[in-house]
């Protein structure tokens, strides 16, 4: 009797494992259904990037994450700062402005820095017209990246739907209550954009600043920042706009800083590529990494040295010397 091709064992029967062709074909066809199920399972996920001015030394970012992880286990899970100042509202729109071009379309960004919390301010959920995610109070901390991201649309949280059960008697914590809840049930895709809640306007809260601009012979900008680990201050002038200045690396300019219109710091420095190219405790100007004009002394703090610190009310005007 001559066995038939599609029944032939693969091994001879003294072999333990028997497997013919149907059943490889078989295995071959659920291995591949459990892989594309895998990987299609595993891009339905998008990642999941808290800010917060809550700090680390107590259980409140552990809390939210512990939210958004019962939403997904799945969830991809990554802080961008818990150590913003406390209330300042400013610093979380920078932050988030700093970092969000640099993740994929889809990204969800939990940002709570709420000093009105449990007030009036809405509790919303902004797309960019990047594909870009923000959930977030709307009190100003949307400032900048609907600005650089542009607006495709905004919707408030619907707490009815979009609330961690169980908390509605809790007033003080809607970073874990509303916008970790809200923010892992959107990242994880258990709900849609359009199941956040009510369309609002295409606008949100928006702090006032001024924007770097060229004024005859002078380059006006205004600081948001501080490096804070070196004590840098960083402007908000791109690069461009001091080379159309006719700044040139070895040049040097009059730099002077005002908090509120008051004179803060008024001094003649150099424009350098590195810290280098000046004295130890010398102040230079330079290009930081974001490519816009800055402020440093080579191994000190300038900002502490000259008592400069960030925000809107913080500007800055910059006029050539030589």
């Amino acid at each position: 009797m001559i066995a038939d091709p599609a029944t032939k064992p693969l091994f001879s029967p003294s072999s333990s494992l028997l497997v013919n062709y149907p059943q490889m074909k078989r295995l071959a066809l659920l291995s591949l259904f459990g892989l594309t199920f895998l990987t299609l399972n595993a891009s339905a996920q998008h990642a999941l990037v808290f800010q917060s001015d809550f700090g680390n030394k107590d259980g409140a970012v552990p809390s939210m994450k512990g939210v958004a992880y019962s939403i997904s286990s799945e969830l991809q899970m990554f802080d961008l700062t818990h150590e913003n100042t406390p209330y300042n509202i400013w610093e979380a729109a920078y932050r988030l402005n700093q970092t969000a071009s640099y993740w994929p379309a889809g990204t969800v960004f939990v940002s709570v820095v709420d000093p009105g919390v449990g007030t009036h301010r809405k509790s919303v959920v902004l797309k960019t017209k990047t594909g870009h995610y923000f959930v977030t109070p709307d009190n100003g901390s949307l400032t900048l990246v609907a600005e650089t991201m542009g607006i495709e649309a905004v919707r408030e949280i619907d707490e009815a739907i979009n609330r961690l059960k169980g908390s509605e008697k809790s007033y003080t914590f809607h970073g874990r209550d509303v916008y970790a809840y809200t923010g892992a049930r959107l990242a994880a895709q258990v709900i849609e954009f359009e199941s956040v809640g009510a369309l609002l306007p295409a606008e949100v809260m928006s702090m006032p600043y001024e924007k770097s601009h060229l004024d005859g012979k002078q380059l006006k900008g205004h600081i948001p920042i501080l490096d804070v680990q070196y004590g840098n201050v960083w402007t908000n002038i791109e690069r461009e706009k001091l080379i159309a200045l006719g700044m040139s690396p070895g040049d040097s300019a009059n730099i002077t800083i005002f908090e509120d219109g008051n004179v803060i710091y008024n001094e003649i420095i150099p424009y350098v590529k590195t810290f280098g190219e000046v004295n130890v405790g010398n102040a230079a100007i330079y290009i930081n990494d974001l490519l816009n004009v800055a402020f440093a002394i080579n191994q000190g703090d300038f900002a502490a040295t000259f008592g400069v610190n960030s925000g809107p009310q913080w500007s800055v005007r910059i006029v050539k010397v030589r």
